[in-house]
């Protein structure tokens, strides 16, 4: 009675989450969108901090051997020794799900599913503690479940039986460093809050029960000083398959999911991004939002650099509102640091660079930075990386974007924010500065610029978005050869062009050019994505060269995982291969996008070469209806393809029709 009566009145009481703003016990989305992530976990002599597969933009692919997929049970299994941790140490990056796996364990035990051996499961909120200056372990139990029938004193005799969960232990705040002389042995002992805590930290208090302790990596350094014996687990984020699962989590509806998580797939910034959970979260209830207004996520503006800011926007959420101009000072410091690191091929920094930046805020810091703490040995101080490598090359591309002095001075040295400087180098030989690049045409569209201004409190100088212009226009003049045609040729032109996402600028940016040739070119979902939207508003293309390009609606490469039950995410269904084979049934043909940009009022087109695509009798239908439709069209070249005696039948439906002006087929 007194297990029971305590598990529903803490599930009851468990603070709301924050990112989600519901309870455990009242959430019916909490287990159908719980997806299990990827861990390390090992005994402290093991223990150092790594370059983790986060920080380095990889992925769980780049996870360590011992990683494994996060289920709650893990976290008190017996290690390689037969022990049972009675401390463990759950670690990970803000948004990396150490709240959400805290939720889990509480509403497991709760539900008597898991964690039974544990008569009673308290659980701290270290970013929201109410409790007194002085208190003993009895008033913490005591506020944590005021109304428990059993009485505190009661409850602390069977130490075995008992579960402390402390969540989000950095912000506690208070040194750790306290005199052992000073340290409590009674549970009914008040003593100042600090000594309390310390005391169930180094087991001088309750030394049977166990611990359960979140933290980002910027406390483990004091943390370690003051446990003993103590596992980690750190999160690594989600593997790829289980980026899949939470897409069909969150989307009840299979269609949507499917195509949603295709999108995603396509674009290789966002997909590496997922592997964080919460930028997960962010990808999903974007794209959710623009299916409200549109019945197919192919019509919706998906630019990367909305969600990004959108990431920004909840990182900032309540922080420094009283003083927007330490908020402002910070992130120009913090761009600045990303930038000189992108130029540098840089993305560990030391704590002196930190200092030297004014990034050493404790109120902000952890949100951008994770501290990487050397190991037993090491002889260098503390470094720092961004959460991911496409977090610090959108701050980068901040640092060009943002108004502001023309250069950075600090212990980097003079970093000078030449935006043409920046393209010039990408242009000749630089070509790791792309994503930067496209994070600059993303931060300096209307919609980014009212943004950021609104929400963030940031500026955006309008003499980038002239600069990119001239760029653009600039750099496929100098491409084509003199008395030929103007032609754009490659393909980082369009995806540049969709994640500004502006109808007026690409009018202006493709404006001279007649001509496109690509050639060779794998197109993803995404690809031609840009590239429809950038033929939707090119009134001057005459002529269109694809060759030897080929036309993917999800990776050729990426299977479905059959290690992941489809019958387990919610609205799938079936067996493992059920999924794939709908998933064939319901794409489109290849070129359907291409076909339909092509058929908006106003284009130009004349002549278009799609040789050595091999294309498909599945594609007849949708150049039928191209010749039916476009008026100009007057060359077309279909080399060698496959198109069968039945997609011919359906082409020569497309030449009957009156509106048809084709006068060349090869």
């Amino acid at each position: 009675e007194h297990r029971q009566n305590s598990r529903e009145h803490v599930v009851r009481e468990s603070r709301q989450d924050r990112e989600l703003g519901t309870c455990p016990r009242e959430s019916p989305s909490f287990h159908s969108r719980f997806t299990a992530l990827t861990i390390a976990r090992e005994p402290r002599s093991e223990h150092g901090a790594k370059d983790g597969a986060v920080g380095t933009g990889q992925g769980c692919a780049n996870a360590s051997s011992g990683a494994a997929t996060a289920v709650t049970s893990a976290l008190f299994e017996p290690g390689g020794d037969g022990q049972t941790p009675q401390v463990v140490v759950l670690v990970g990056a803000p948004g990396m799900g150490k709240t959400t796996m805290v939720r889990r364990v509480m509403v497991e035990w709760g539900e008597g599913t898991l964690h039974t051996h544990f008569d009673f499961v308290f659980c701290v909120d270290c970013k929201a503690i109410t409790l007194p200056m002085e208190a003993s372990v009895a008033d913490l139990v005591s506020q944590c479940c005021p109304g428990l029938r059993v009485p505190a004193g009661k409850i602390l005799d069977d130490q075995k039986k008992i579960l402390f969960i402390f969540d989000g232990f950095e912000a506690l705040g208070f040194s750790l460093v306290q005199p052992e002389a000073e340290l409590s042995s009674d549970p009914r002992e008040v003593k100042p809050l600090e000594l309390t805590l310390m005391s169930l930290l180094k087991k001088t208090l309750l030394p049977e029960a166990s611990l359960l302790i979140t933290t980002r990596p910027v406390a483990l350094g004091s943390l370690g000083q003051c446990l003993e014996g103590e596992y980690y687990v750190e999160i690594l984020g989600f593997s790829a398959a289980r980026r899949e699962e939470y897409f069909h989590r969150y989307f009840e509806n299979p269609s949507k999911a499917d195509m949603a998580f295709r999108c995603a797939r396509g674009n290789e910034i966002l997909y590496s991004l997922c592997v964080i959970p919460v930028m997960s979260w962010t990808v999903c209830t974007i794209l959710e939002q623009e299916l409200c207004g549109t019945k197919n996520l192919l019509e919706c503006s998906k630019a990367t650099t909305g969600m990004m800011m959108f990431y920004l926007s909840q990182l900032l959420k309540h922080r420094d509102r009283d003083n927007p101009q330490v908020l402002q000072q910070f992130l120009l410091q913090l761009c600045s640091l990303a930038a000189d690191g992108i130029w540098k091929h840089k993305v560990l920094f030391e704590e002196k660079e930190i200092k030297d930046c004014g990034l050493d805020q404790p109120g902000l810091l952890p949100f951008f930075l994770n501290e990487r703490i050397p190991k037993e040995g090491e002889d260098h101080g503390t470094v720092y990386a961004f959460t991911h490598l496409h977090l610090q090359e959108f701050f980068a591309a901040m640092f060009y974007a943002l108004e502001g002095d023309g250069e950075m001075v600090s212990s980097l040295g003079r970093l000078e924010k030449d935006v043409n400087k920046l393209l010039e180098s990408y242009s000749k030989s630089r070509k790791d500065l792309n994503v930067t690049v496209r994070f600059l045409f993303g931060l300096v569209s209307q919609k980014s610029i009212e943004y950021m201004d609104k929400t963030i409190g940031c500026r955006i100088s309008p003499r980038a978005r002239e600069e990119l212009l001239k760029w653009l226009q600039g750099r496929h003049r100098g491409l084509s050869h003199l008395g030929q045609a103007l032609k754009v040729s490659e393909m980082d032109t369009f995806h540049f062009l969709f994640e500004m996402n502006e109808k007026s600028f690409a009018q202006s940016a493709l404006g001279h050019f007649t001509d496109l040739d690509l050639q060779d070119t794998k197109l993803t979902l995404y690809d031609q994505m840009a590239l429809s939207f950038c033929l939707q508003h090119w009134d001057g293309l005459g002529c269109i060269t694809l060759q030897g390009c080929s036309f993917h609606w999800q990776d050729p490469e990426a299977e479905l995982d059959a290690s992941v039950p489809c019958s387990g995410v919610s609205g799938a269904g079936g067996h493992p291969g059920a999924l794939a084979v709908r998933r064939r049934e319901e794409l489109p043909c290849p070129i359907h996008l291409l076909c339909r940009a092509l058929r908006h009022r106003g284009s130009a087109l004349r002549v278009l070469r799609l040789q050595w695509c091999r294309l498909s009798e599945s594609c007849c239908a949708e150049l039928a209806a191209l010749l039916a439709e476009h008026p100009g069209l007057a060359q077309l070249e279909l080399g060698d393809s496959s198109l069968g005696d039945s997609g011919v039948r359906l082409l020569c439906e497309g030449l009957r029709t009156p509106g048809c002006r084709l006068r060349v087929l090869r």
